[in-house]
């Protein structure tokens, strides 16, 4: 579940932030929990008012980071600083310049969605006029004031989500966590909640966005990096991972998936790498375009392998994490602990 995050003493003073500092710095971060190393020597660097997707599937590690970073949990090795301030040796004046929304919506859902935004303010050490000001902001701003004043029990899962994350810009952060946000959404609640992260970045919010979802990362991401295993695997921007693989992909989709293998062997020669497979579909970065699609269907029927669909795209970022870690990035292991 998501944590509401606050000073351990709301009258704490600030230190003093470096301009000149990265708003997020990891160097060699470790984390396990007994027997399972969840992070295992963790590097990353989040520009000011820049959006860094950590992608990976369900396990990788993500959560952990996230975690580590908003000072839920502390790093059994490494150096983590967040907005100027160590995450262990600062940790409540850190909780003051930092804001959370994660896979659940933390709501009380007793309260009305005003009720949520001004606790949230009180907690932070707000006056409530002040914190019943900015809660009517932020319900404004995220389309909620027409339930502004309903239980949050009656809201709609999107609404839920909404509000969560209205709760976490409260104080203003500067750094924002984003743990799976769009997780369980319908496909338009998970448009408009891209338009508001969009909008965050826009003016000047440092995101860290956790997702399993590729095409989230794609549009939403200055940069992105991916983790699987507790490892950062590859790190870059969206067109810089994609060129990794090179020239075109050509994807064919089988009329049976047992014969991905048969498949993946008659087209190898087509490629400097090996096909990758997943179920029915078998996908591979070819040399050149003028006549593979010919020569695809030439070699596949001479291996007696069935067809339902071919044809040549550019890489996507699926096409990376599947040449990356050989799974899909949708393939699930349980995370680790409750990581």
């Amino acid at each position: 579940m998501t944590t509401t995050l606050v000073p351990s003493d709301p009258q704490e003073a600030a230190v003093p932030d470096n301009p000149d500092e990265p708003a997020i710095s990891v160097r060699g971060l470790v984390k396990s929990f007994g027997d399972v190393r969840a992070l295992d020597g963790v590097d990353l660097e989040v520009a000011r008012g820049a959006v860094l997707a950590l992608l990976g599937p369900n396990g990788a590690g993500k959560t952990t980071a996230v975690r580590v970073l908003t000072t839920l949990l502390e790093p059994d090795v490494g150096t983590v600083r967040v907005a100027g301030l160590d995450v262990v040796r600062d940790a409540g004046a850190l909780r003051e310049r930092i804001g959370l929304a994660g896979q659940y919506a933390a709501v009380d859902e007793n309260l009305t969605g005003l009720e949520n935004l001004v606790m949230v303010g009180r907690l932070y050490g707000m006056r409530r006029a002040a914190a019943r000001e900015r809660g009517l902001e932020l319900l404004a701003d995220f389309e909620l004031m027409d339930a502004a004043r309903r239980p949050a029990k009656t809201y709609s899962g999107g609404m839920r989500r909404r509000l969560d994350l209205a709760a976490a810009l409260v104080a203003r952060p500067p750094v924002l966590f984003l743990d799976e946000p769009t997780t369980g959404l319908d496909p338009r609640s998970r448009l408009a909640l891209w338009g508001t992260i969009e909008t965050l970045a826009g003016e000047g919010t440092t995101v860290l966005l956790t997702t399993q979802y590729l095409d989230e990362a794609d549009r939403l991401a200055d940069t992105i990096a991916v983790i699987d295993r507790g490892k950062v695997i590859a790190r870059g921007t969206s067109d810089e991972l994609k060129d990794r693989l090179g020239g075109e992909r050509l994807e064919v989709r089988l009329a049976e998936a047992a014969a991905a293998p048969v498949a993946a062997r008659a087209l190898a020669p087509m490629s400097d790498e090996w096909p990758t497979t997943a179920g029915a579909t078998v996908g591979l970065t070819v040399r050149g375009r003028d006549g593979t699609i010919v020569e695809a269907v030439r070699r596949l029927d001479e291996a007696g392998v069935g067809v339902l669909d071919l044809g040549l795209r550019r890489p996507t970022l699926d096409d990376v994490f599947l040449s990356l870690t050989g799974h899909v990035a949708e393939a699930a292991d349980d995370e680790e602990g409750t990581a």
